[in-house]
């Protein structure tokens, strides 16, 4: 495994498993989306800012 930076949107070549839940309760719910197979390879948003999968496409 190398330490080299990559460049945002580059492919690495390997595959990994990504996962999402909403985690929290009442006013605090938050989007987790994860790739399970990297340590620290996560990122939240709050789900009053994340956007339904009709409004992505």
């Amino acid at each position: 495994m190398t330490d080299a930076p990559r460049v945002p949107g580059e492919r690495s070549g390997e595959s990994g498993e990504v996962v999402s839940a909403v985690e929290g309760s009442g006013r605090t719910e938050q989007l987790v989306v994860a790739d399970i197979t990297r340590d620290e390879a996560w990122v939240t948003v709050d789900t009053d800012d994340a956007v339904t999968t009709t409004e992505w496409r």
